[in-house]
């Protein structure tokens, strides 16, 4: 391959983005190198010195390849041909077997931290199968104890994962595979249910065909091991069977998947690994079994196999973009293909491997990755949307081409340097393989010379390298998130800078297109006349109308996400990374079938993403706005805003009782029981009949009562004396989605159906939202004072540089409480910090999530006095046992707290008092006039103003300490007066 025959067209030249030429010397600069040619040279001439001859030539063959469009993975271009003894693979598997310390060739789990450790440290992510490792409970015959389960080492897995930083100064990532039939799923699904848990982690349970058959035809579905269980699980019922497997227990197949998609719908894991399909499809099965991926899920892996990847930028092949004869130019395409295969293939020889291991795996199977990235922009620069019939089929083409193209490459290379060791042309081509379906010339071709690479082919997510090195080109196959957005990076003197960030494919739309007549201009004041099907992209104040086949990642459906990995799946050997977006309030049960869908359509994996409270939202901002500094925020979804259009008027009637109201003729009262595993109790709805049902309370009763609960009705009670019915729902409709330790089968009135719930928290709110629905509390809509006093409905989403977090650790011995309280917090346009979340990590009753659930949300009514009346009333929550002595927040002194709620309260009030919001004992500071009480409320007051603004952090929280000035928020003393 020369220059020009692959060069023939190329695209008019764009000045390069800010943020991309920042990113591209931040992450693959090596010393002295200021442009992205310097980079390109190194990586050529390294790749060209493990030839055997020509390594002239193939150095500037190599360096040509990359101008053209090849573009090789993160490692690749951050570290070779230089000093650092940093691999230059992304990602491997290794394996884990059921042992602490191996011996005589195994694996132990200690082990497998070692190597993982190694890995990392040289640059590499890890995969792992943790099915090996025997279940929680089960018999350890050595030491004559029990085994505490996979989940537990996982969580050793990643602390060691955060401590080890990889080679590059990033941290290394990891994927963690459990089987369906392991008796721990269910642990390891909900293993992340709360956020900062396994943080290092990416999960998918690997399902079989077998079990997916029995979710479909609603059998039962045993969970198994080779490992004895312990005396105690015997005695419940374990038993083993004729193939000497031991049965933990079994329960309905649609039961377990239902957890998996349920925990999935609400925080995006785990993933789901089809593993019937890539042992099938397998071109190696005959000498390896997979049971892992990497990381990011396209690279299915034997142990100690690896992912060594390079990309494609379509982008860079279409001819004449945007016009009527746009085409893709199939013969550069076809011509650059082997020399990125080559140039993958000398990867495997020059880089520095961790392991031994992974070094003999990779000599003996030779497996590379080629895949491309711009796919969405390809399809728009052929005018093509993304979710059409026809795109579709261009992807699909274009994925056969490079699949020809690679394996036609591999034979040659296996010509001149010989077929990959482990070869066996016989059983590598026959059915159900995926090169027994290559075309007849190939597989004759195989058969006569054999092959260079096992596998060829792998779409990965692209994301850091498009940025990079294509001009901000959509990631992999996926569909662009936004045209045009802001992303802050952090400098070197710790300052943040502000960058504006636009699509490649727009950009050159902009460029070609210009303001000619082809594009229509509109004044801003005309925004709103947009006509359904068109895309609006800001340029300063003006606004341009983008035809239809600018289709972003949240408009595109669901099911036309997974369709477009369906039609390229069957020309790629590996896998694809894929992520299927869905918006927040798309139907689970349509969720559920995207799974189902994927299954049937022989995809090898799925994975999903929907808004949550996990993880967050997607970029997706169409009207770059101003950010929020210091914390990079995520403000495009108007339910996630942190600036107010306008200061939402008081709403004088928006608390109809401060407290309970004094009823000397006594109230009517819905009465429901709660059967539970756990325990039994009452739940109580307490209404007013004056002129209309009014629900104004909710509470618990019974010896058996979840600890917590109580608590989480008493808050719930002041939301029901809101004078505002949407506000009430939305508390209901969180708590409905609350995820525990405690699902369990719920018995609803009036006729007593059940229905599996995820949480005792999750299954209160049922009963709660049943009552009001009765009482036709939510069939009239009205004023919505609450929910216009937010300063988000849902949780503002701090970007990858996180946003100030507050955190407090609390024991109560009485209970064996032990955890810590965190307090996320943002900076208010007035420059004003103030907390909008709260969280729990630890050891405590999951019931005290939902509170946390709730609390959250009333942390974010503009008026502080709001959380504060809520917090007081939580200062005398009493539970049995449950009374401890601990240090008065902001003192040396102790008192005895009545439990462990009543001191969170007091906690969270005393960060509130340190930023200047609320005083120790709860009243605001200065309330902002959202919350009006009723004459004769006992409502708060004003009181003193706020502290003066601190110069360090921008909080009005300055006081005098011992004559000097001093920050409450964040410590900084001032000058001494």
């Amino acid at each position: 391959m020369k220059m020009n025959e692959i060069q023939a067209w190329s695209s008019p030249a764009l000045p390069p983005q800010a943020m991309c030429e920042a990113v591209l010397l931040e992450k693959y600069a090596q010393d002295g190198e200021t442009d992205i040619d310097a980079i390109r040279r190194r990586v050529a001439r390294a790749l060209a010195q493990v030839e055997p001859k020509d390594q002239a030539i193939w150095e500037q063959r190599f360096y040509e390849a990359q101008v053209a469009g090849f573009i090789p993975a993160g490692r690749i271009n951050a570290a070779a041909g230089t000093a650092l003894k940093a691999t230059l693979i992304n990602c491997f598997v290794q394996p884990v077997e059921d042992c602490i310390c191996g011996q005589e060739g195994q694996v132990g789990i200690y082990d497998a931290l070692t190597q993982a450790a190694e890995t990392m440290r040289r640059g590499g992510g890890v995969g792992y199968d943790f099915s090996g490792i025997r279940p929680a409970g089960a018999r350890v015959k050595g030491t004559n104890s029990r085994a505490s389960g996979p989940v537990s080492y996982m969580r050793v897995f990643d602390r060691s994962c955060a401590t080890v930083e990889s080679a590059g100064a990033r941290r290394g990532a990891q994927m963690a595979v459990l089987r369906c039939d392991h008796p721990d799923l269910l642990a390891f699904i909900h293993a992340k249910d709360r956020p900062g848990e396994l943080c290092n982690f990416n999960l998918s349970v690997g399902v079989s065909d077998t079990f997916m058959q029995a979710v479909m035809e609603d059998r039962q579905w045993q969970w198994v091991h080779m490992a004895q269980p312990g005396a105690d699980q015997i005695a419940a019922g374990a038993t083993q069977r004729a193939d000497c497997m031991w049965v933990y227990g079994e329960l309905p197949a649609r039961a377990a998947w239902q957890q998996i998609m349920r925990s999935t719908y609400d925080h995006a894991e785990p993933g789901v690994l089809f593993l019937d399909r890539i042992n099938g499809e397998n071109n190696l099965r005959y000498c390896e079994t997979i049971t892992a991926t990497n990381p990011c899920g396209e690279q299915c892996l034997p142990a100690y196999g690896c992912c060594d990847l390079g990309s494609i930028d379509l982008t860079q092949f279409i001819k004449h973009p945007f016009a009527a004869n746009a085409c893709f130019d199939l013969q550069r395409f076809e011509a650059l293909v082997p020399v990125a295969v080559r140039m993958l293939d000398n990867v495997l020889d020059a880089t520095v491997w961790p392991l031994p291991q992974q070094a003999r795996e990779a000599q003996s199977k030779r497996r590379i990755g080629l895949g491309f990235l711009g796919l969405a922009d390809a399809l728009a620069m052929l005018s093509l949307r993304y979710d059409a019939d026809n795109a579709r089929r261009v992807a699909a083409s274009i994925a056969c081409h490079m699949r020809d193209a690679a394996y036609r490459a591999s034979v040659e290379l296996a010509k001149e340097k010989g077929a990959f060791p482990l070869l066996d042309a016989s059983k590598y081509l026959a059915a159900p393989s995926f090169a027994s379906r290559l075309p007849a010339e190939l597989q004759q071709a195989i058969r006569a010379y054999g092959l260079r690479n096992s596998h060829l082919t792998a779409i990965a997510p692209t994301g850091t390298i498009a940025l990079a090195f294509a001009d901000n080109a959509s990631s992999g196959i996926e569909p662009a998130f936004s045209w045009s957005y802001r992303r802050s990076k952090r400098m070197a003197d710790g300052s943040r800078q502000s960058y504006a960030v636009e699509d490649h494919a727009y950009r050159l739309y902009r460029h070609l297109k210009g303001r000619g007549a082809e594009v229509e201009w509109v004044a801003a004041a005309n925004h709103g006349d947009k006509t359904p099907g068109e895309v609006w992209c800001q340029e300063g104040k003006r606004f341009a109308a983008l035809p239809s086949y600018f289709v972003t990642a949240l408009e595109i459906a669901a099911l036309d996400h997974m369709r477009m990995s369906a039609a390229v799946q069957p020309y790629i050997d590996a896998a694809i990374s894929k992520t299927v977006n869905v918006p927040a309030d798309y139907a689970f049960g349509d969720f559920e079938n995207l799974y189902l869908e994927a299954w049937k359509a022989g995809l090898k994996g799925i994975a999903t993403y929907r808004p949550n409270g996990i993880t967050g939202a997607v970029l997706q901002e169409k009207n770059p706005t101003p950010e929020l500094a210091p914390h990079d925020l995520d403000q495009s979804d108007p339910d996630r805003r942190v600036r107010l259009a306008q200061t939402p008027q008081p709403a004088l009637a928006s608390l109809r009782w401060p407290g309970r109201p004094r009823l000397p003729n006594g109230n009517p009262c819905w009465t429901y029981m709660v059967n539970h595993p756990l325990g039994n109790f009452a739940v109580f709805v307490g209404y007013t009949e004056n002129g209309t049902w009014q629900p104004f309370e909710v509470w618990v009763n019974g010896a058996e009562q979840p600890r917590g609960l109580g608590a989480l009705a008493k808050t719930l009670s002041m939301d029901m004396r809101a004078a505002d019915r949407a506000w009430l729902k939305k508390k209901l409709e969180v708590l409905e989605k609350a995820v525990g330790d405690d699902a369990f089968e719920l018995a609803l009135p009036p006729d007593g159906h059940t229905v599996l719930v995820p949480s005792m928290v999750a299954g209160f709110a049922k009963l709660v939202r049943h009552r009001c629905d009765q009482l036709g509390l939510f069939s009239e809509s009205g004023a919505t004072p609450m929910l216009d006093a937010l300063i988000a409905k849902k949780e503002p989403k701090a970007g990858p540089d996180g946003t100030m977090c507050w955190a407090v650790d609390v024991i109560n011995p009485n209970t064996r409480d032990d955890l810590v309280l965190w307090l996320k917090e943002l900076v208010m346009p007035d420059g004003q910090r103030r907390p909008y979340s709260v969280w729990l990590s630890g050891e405590y009753p999951r019931v005290f999530d939902g509170l946390c659930k709730l609390l959250s949300l009333d942390m974010r009514v503009v008026d502080p006095a709001w959380i504060g009346t809520k917090l007081r009333k939580l200062l005398n929550y009493g539970e049995c046992n449950g009374a401890f002595r601990a240090k008065v927040p902001g003192s040396e002194k102790s008192q005895l707290w009545p439990s462990t709620i009543a001191y969170l309260a007091q906690l969270m009030l005393h960060r509130y008092s340190m930023l200047g919001l609320l005083r120790e004992d709860g009243e605001a500071v200065r309330p902002a006039g959202i919350l009006a009480v009723p004459k004769g409320g006992g409502g708060a007051q004003a009181a003193s103003p706020l502290g003066q603004r601190c110069s360090e952090c921008g909080n009005r929280s300055l006081i005098k300490r011992d004559g000097c000035d001093f920050c409450t928020a964040c410590g900084a003393f001032g000058a001494c007066g």
